[in-house]
């Protein structure tokens, strides 16, 4: 995953409205959130341009907990493919949260005592 993003990345989460800013950041986010996610799997893949930029929508399915989720992710590549904008949405409400609520404690878990 490294190499497939860009060093100056915005990353957005479905549950916070501030964005993650750079590589690192993102990097150890999506570190967290592929040990939350159970049976995630890619179920399509929609490509476009917006704004002169390659954009590519990602459609997956996944479960946290009891909860079933689904999601996209839509990025937008630069000139040479690498991802600048990574932005995640889930759905349903109850899948969210239970997202967030898992998030919440790798994230408390990951701080310094």
């Amino acid at each position: 995953m490294t190499a497939a993003l860009a060093p100056d990345v915005t990353f957005r989460s479905p549950a916070v409205f501030k964005p993650y800013e750079g590589r690192e950041a993102t990097l150890a986010l999506l570190s967290m959130v592929v040990r939350v996610f159970e049976d995630f799997e890619y179920v399509d893949e929609l490509r476009g341009t917006a704004n002169g930029k390659e954009t590519l929508g990602l459609v997956f399915k996944a479960r946290v907990g009891d909860k079933q989720v689904d999601g996209w992710d839509y990025l937008t590549l630069d000139d040479d493919g690498k991802i600048t904008d990574f932005t995640v949405m889930i759905r349903p409400l109850s899948g969210l949260l239970a997202l967030a609520e898992a998030m919440k404690q790798k994230l408390e878990a990951a701080q310094p005592a």
